[in-house]
């Protein structure tokens, strides 16, 4: 359905129908800046994007997700299309909101049949709440939070990343990345976690393992009346069966607890009488207590059992499962049949101040509540209780005491530790139903990440429409010059500490992500494109280092972006993402990059390639003279000297031409990337002489650099293999085969020499941009061939080869051009041969390619067979020689 603007013309009760439905959207308060502000807008009429917006806000809200925060605005010249940006808590449930708010929207215009709103929430709310993070996991993240520890979710449960990189740590629930394996296994068997606490002299009760009913019936009675059954392997006090007094009792009891064994294992021990207490150890020490109350309900003279259970689960802090910090009561089969043994039936109304029953278990998962008893345990008990944990060698261990008292010893007035629980839950401990809530997961936290210990890995991004992967792979050597491990992501894959892992364009967030989930990453340098901002953001929230490189016309015309300022304000997102000791390297020379100065909250390292006496000099002078810091050109009789300024201070860091990527000082470009480079790594910490030698050893080869400068020799000729495509990098590409080919030519024995080049780009942009291209490559090259991408992009085969065409006769026919000859080949590896044949020794090649490794496998396979035949001439012509 197309969404027009209903500002002028509302539909009649859509406003009513919403508000019925969902009646805490018009209390939003939107762009007025008070509450109920949306509420106005909806009435005075409104874009139904902007409806959008707020449905899925509010949406998120009744699952539980305090979110305020989004923006909408309409593509220019696409009625009714909105690109609409909100906050979220947890992907899925965000997204899901986002698809709820849209079909509500398109019933409320026109009602789909098929379509009932109450069912369709219902179904969003449960998903939402499957898919939420416990509280157990949600007080730990909350923690990490709360330091600024970064967190990654890993899968839709509770598998946590905190930190980045190389200092990351897992949790699931409360198992962390230091709890053992094998104390898992040990606190999973409970016959073997009871033998050795009783090895270590703790209390614990008599028990025997069984697997037949028989066996256990003649073990209870070896231990003596009353028992306990329960799975050797269980939990959350699933099938466990309490005060068994006969033998019948046993086997029933048997039953239940055979099926929720996963090993075909039941326990049979001693019943210990008294309260049911469960204590949280973290790292050896005793954290919190809590005294468990099996669920229950009280009479009141009044209420049948049934309508006080109905009565109680109405309780907003009890909700399904892990939701909420209580469990609603449920009245299975087990709970009526407990009911009855207490002499009353659900439809009986219970004495005033009569408790009555409906689980044996205190588990917060069957309904119990929590009362904090964390300053009331006696000392031996505490003791006991740690020893307990380090028995079984589990950093974070729930311990259940069954005791009297828990205030008075146990050894003195009778108990036992009857359970000790790997991943035990914190709900009862961070949300008592009476008493002090314990913040226990600072403990956990300080487990994982020592007070001051690092959780992030330095990130450097990178971003501008040309050099930022050059630039990015210069920043990322000059790390690996000292010694560290980079995790980098650019537009040709995800490379971990120099191996490539994943072949794609991966410069977008859930490449980063990948980066600083790896668990050898030191240093993380993201190339950060426009896309990748616009789907989905940057993948993580700051980065330390900020590289523009430039902003020049690409990917117009495209997702809302139509102008070069929208193009700077999105790739301004990571400057904006710069914390306030943090650094932004920007391009001085480039009037929308000096733009962003503004939006960085940390500090701001200019560079420039203009000569002394530019404005874009004196723009940086200013600065300096005000204590900035910049990296400059100085002009000597030897060359150009890339110098560091800090103020008033200079620091020579290298000559130009001794740069191998710079072709002795004469590609530009590339002593621009060379400065942002080095700014970045300055601006890190790295000292002057790494940031040397790293410059110096960066070469263009495929090896280092591939689809980027590549220089190859073919038959005599230089072949330049670059990923150049659109019409600002052809500019300086030109400039630099000028300058190359001067000086080449000034030294040449083969006399006048003929430029070559093979140029596209996608077919996704514009016609103009198109056009430009051919334009301006036009004026660089002698012969130019034209091809097209594997991928049209929407075109038509051809179609995008004949707008570059149109672009580079019209500059020949205008007399603006240096072309002679121009030629369509479109299938880009039968461009490359076309090249190269034509290519007489001593020429220069220039093929701006798309598919970079076929391209240079093909043209290693020239190479080889020239060899080869220039071999087989100089014995005879036989091609057999060999």
């Amino acid at each position: 359905m197309c969404w027009r603007c209903i500002r002028r013309t509302p539909l009649p009760g859509f406003t009513d129908r919403l508000l019925e439905l969902l009646p805490g959207v018009a209390q939003h308060s939107c762009s007025r800046g008070h509450e109920g502000g949306f509420g106005e807008r909806l009435r005075e009429g409104t874009w139904l994007g902007h409806v959008a917006e707020h449905v899925a806000l509010q949406l998120q809200q009744e699952a539980g997700h305090d979110q305020r925060r989004g923006k909408t605005r309409m593509e220019r010249g696409r009625p009714g299309v909105y690109n609409v940006v909100y906050g979220y808590a947890d992907e899925g449930v965000g997204l899901s909101a986002g698809r709820l708010a849209v079909r509500l929207i398109n019933d409320l215009v026109q009602h789909e049949e098929d379509f009932d709103f109450a069912e369709e929430l219902d179904y969003f709310l449960r998903r939402a709440e499957r898919t939420a993070f416990g509280p157990s996991t949600q007080a730990i993240i909350e923690e990490a939070v709360s330091r600024d520890i970064p967190y990654i979710r890993l899968n839709s449960a509770s598998l946590v990343q905190l930190g980045q990189g190389v200092h990351a740590q897992r949790i699931r629930a409360t198992m962390t990345s230091k709890t053992g394996a094998l104390a898992v296994d040990i606190a999973s068997d409970k016959d073997l976690t009871t033998k050795l606490l009783a090895s270590a002299g703790l209390p614990v009760p008599k028990q025997e393992t069984v697997r037949t009913v028989e066996g256990a019936v003649a073990a209870a009675r070896g231990i003596g009346h009353p028992v306990v059954v329960k799975p050797l392997d269980g939990n959350h006090g699933r099938g466990v069966g309490l005060n068994l007094m006969t033998d019948d009792e046993v086997r029933e009891a048997f039953a239940v607890a055979l099926d929720q064994s996963r090993g075909g294992w039941v326990i049979v021990e001693s019943f210990i009488t008294g309260k049911d207490y469960r204590c949280l150890i973290v790292g050896g020490r005793m954290r919190a207590i809590a005294e468990r109350v099996p669920a229950h309900v009280v009479g009141d003279g009044r209420h049948t059992v049934s309508e006080l259970v109905t009565l109680t689960n109405a309780d907003p802090r009890r909700g399904v499962g892990h939701e909420k910090v209580l469990t609603r009561i449920r009245l299975d089969d087990n709970a009526i049949e407990l009911v009855r043994e207490q002499g009353y039936g659900m439809d009986d109304v219970p004495p005033d101040g009569e408790m009555v029953k409906l689980a044996l278990t205190g588990n917060m998962s069957t309904g119990g509540i929590s009362i904090d008893r964390t300053f009331e345990a006696h000392p031996d008990n505490v003791e006991i209780a740690e020893e307990a944990a380090r028995m079984v060698g589990l950093d974070v261990a729930g311990i259940d005491f069954i005791c009297p008292d828990i205030t008075q010893p146990v050894r003195e007035t009778g108990g036992a530790i009857c359970e000790v629980n790997a991943a035990p839950g914190f709900r009862m401990h961070t949300h008592p139903t009476v008493g002090e809530p314990q913040f226990i997961a600072k403990p956990v936290v300080d487990l994982l990440f020592a007070p001051g210990a690092p959780s992030r890995v330095p990130i450097v991004a990178v971003t501008g429409t040309n050099g930022k992967t050059t630039t990015s792979r210069m920043i990322a050597h000059i790390f690996k010059e000292t010694g560290k491990k980079v995790g980098m992501t650019s537009t040709d894959g995800v490379v971990i500490d120099e191996r490539l892992v994943i072949k794609a364009d991966a410069s977008g967030p859930r490449s980063a992500r990948m980066v600083l989930q790896n668990p050898r990453v030191e240093v993380a340098v993201m190339e950060v494109a426009r896309g990748g901002i616009l789907r989905e953001g940057l993948g993580y929230d700051r980065n330390d280092i900020a590289v523009v490189t430039n902003i020049a016309p690409d990917h117009l015309g495209m997702r809302g972006i139509d102008t070069l300022e929208q193009l700077a304000d999105v790739k301004a997102v990571i400057v904006e993402a710069v914390p306030r000791n943090g650094f932004a390297i920007l391009n001085a020379d480039d009037p929308l990059v000096r733009g962003m100065r503004n939006r960085c909250s940390g500090s701001v390292i200019w560079y420039s390639i203009q000569p002394p006496d530019s404005r874009e000099r004196e723009f940086i002078e200013r600065r300096l003279r005000r204590g900035g810091r910049a990296l400059v050109l100085e002009p000597t009789e030897r060359g150009d000297m890339i110098v560091i300024k800090d103020g008033a201070r200079s620091m020579q860091l290298a000559w130009t031409h001794l740069l191998p990527a710079t072709f002795g000082g004469t590609a530009m470009f590339n002593v621009a990337n060379a400065m942002a480079a080095a700014g970045a790594a300055f601006a890190s910490g790295v000292g002057l002489h790494e940031i040397r030698q790293g410059l110096r050893t960066f070469t263009t080869s495929y090896y280092l650099s591939p689809g980027r400068m590549n220089l190859i020799q073919v038959r005599g000729s230089e072949v330049f293999v670059d990923y150049c495509h659109n019409a600002p990098g052809m500019e300086v590409l030109g400039a630099f085969i000028d300058r190359y080919a001067d000086a080449k030519t000034a030294t040449s024995e083969w006399g006048k020499i003929s430029r070559i080049g093979m140029i596209a780009t996608a077919g996704d942009r514009r016609d103009q941009d198109l056009h430009d291209l051919g334009a301006v490559a036009a004026r660089f090259f002698d012969v130019l061939v034209i091809r097209e991408d594997q991928r049209l992009r929407g075109r038509r085969s051809g179609e995008a080869a004949a707008l570059i065409l149109e672009g580079a006769r019209a500059a020949q026919t205008a007399g603006a051009a240096r072309v002679r000859q121009i030629e369509t080949v479109l299938d880009e590896v039968t461009a490359v041969r076309h090249c190269v044949a034509r290519a007489n020794p001593g020429d220069i090649v220039v093929l701006c390619v798309d598919q970079h490794a076929k391209v240079v496998a093909e043209l290693e396979t020239l190479t080889h067979t020239a060899q080869a035949g220039a071999r087989a001439t100089e014995h005879g012509g036989d091609p057999d020689w060999e």
